[in-house]
């Protein structure tokens, strides 16, 4: 799920370093949101990220 359709943004994965410095893998996972979109000419329910919100990349259909 966590994977826009817009700009194909997705989960990153590194490597959590604490204080005393032991390392464990992490994920970052990216702010998507189930959001109803004018695809095509037809609304549609997609999976955008909230960058792509802001940025007008998206046109919300009502």
């Amino acid at each position: 799920m966590a994977k826009c359709d817009i700009c194909g943004k997705g989960v990153t994965f590194g490597i959590k370093v604490s204080h005393s410095h032991r390392r464990s893998n992490r994920t970052w996972k990216p702010n998507v949101k189930r959001v109803k979109a004018v695809v095509d000419g037809s609304p549609k329910r997609i999976y955008a990220c909230t960058r792509c919100l802001r940025s007008g990349k998206v046109t919300r259909a009502v």
